[in-house]
């Protein structure tokens, strides 16, 4: 009994139609191992000797100037009161022409909020574009939920 293939053409072999991903898996992992040793190296920059200078200060930064809203639409610049009129010639003297010095608003929580929206609005006006409004995260209102 004699065997036959069954071939679709001449020759005894088929072409093999698989795909071998040894050798790509081979190149993509040397590639990951020269990716992974060259990138710090990339990111450390250049070594340099750097100079040194003897007259070198720490800037420190200049603490807040605070503006307090009364409920009765009073201002007070820290811990003196003011007119609203008086207020930017002494918020002025007091940032030294450094404008970008933190200016924190404190408002009253029962006050008016048109008279701290005045204020904003002016210091916004003159320049003053650092501006914090600060609030009690400790306060709670009467009646009102724990989470």
């Amino acid at each position: 009994m004699a065997f036959t293939a069954n071939k679709p053409g001449p020759g005894l072999h088929r072409p093999l139609a698989d795909i071998n991903v040894t050798p790509l898996v081979d190149v993509m992992l040397v590639l990951l191992i020269v990716f992974m040793i060259t990138a710090p190296m990339l990111t450390t920059g250049l070594k340099m000797d750097l100079p040194q200078a003897r007259s070198a200060v720490t800037l420190k930064p200049k603490p807040p100037l605070v503006i307090s809203v009364t409920k009765e639409g009073k201002f007070a610049l820290d811990m003196d009161e003011l007119s609203f009129d008086d207020l930017l010639p002494g918020i002025q003297a007091r940032m030294e022409g450094d404008l970008t010095r933190v200016i924190q608003i404190r408002g009253d929580r029962s006050g008016s909020y048109g008279a701290v929206y005045e204020l904003i609005d002016k210091l916004v006006t003159n320049g003053f574009t650092h501006i914090a409004l600060v609030s009690d995260p400790k306060a709670r209102r009467a009646g009102a939920s724990t989470p």
